[in-house]
C-alpha cells in the first residue's frame, strides 16, 4: 500500500470512527428507546446534531473507502477497515469512560495483527 492509499485508508477509518463517536453521543442525548417512545425518537434523530454529524461522517468515510477501493484490492481494503474497532474502543474508553477488559485487549491485538498480515501480503 503506497502513502496515498494508506492516507485514504486512514481518512476512511478516522472519519468512520468519528461517526461512531458522534452516533453514541447523540444516542446518549436521545435517551433510551422504548416501545412507548420509539416513534418520537425516530423523528428526534433528524433534530439531534450529533446524530446528523455521525451520519454525515459515515457518508464521508464511505466516500473515502470507495476511493480506496478504486486503488486497492478488496481483499486488502476490507480487512484493513477493521481498524475502526480499535478507534471505537479508544473513543469509548476516553470519551465515555467505558472499560476495556483484558479479553477485549487480546481481541484488539488479534485484529491489529491480522490487518498487518493482510496488508503485508499484498
Amino acid at each position: 500500500m503506497n502513502p496515498q492509499e494508506f492516507g485514504l485508508l486512514a481518512i476512511s477509518i478516522l472519519i468512520s470512527a468519528s461517526g461512531q463517536f458522534l452516533l453514541k453521543a447523540g444516542a446518549l442525548k436521545l435517551g433510551k428507546v422504548t416501545s412507548g417512545n420509539f416513534v418520537s425518537h425516530v423523528f428526534s434523530i433528524v433534530m439531534t446534531p450529533e446524530l446528523l454529524g455521525g451520519l454525515f461522517c459515515y457518508g464521508l468515510g464511505a466516500i473515502a473507502y470507495i476511493l480506496l477501493l478504486t486503488r486497492v484490492k478488496l481483499s486488502v481494503a476490507g480487512p484493513s477497515v477493521a481498524l475502526i474497532y480499535i478507534f471505537s474502543v479508544l473513543f469509548g474508553y476516553f470519551a465515555f469512560n467505558e472499560s476495556i477488559p483484558g479479553t477485549r485487549l487480546v481481541g484488539l491485538g488479534f485484529i491489529v495483527f491480522g490487518v498487518v498480515l493482510v496488508v503485508s501480503q499484498q
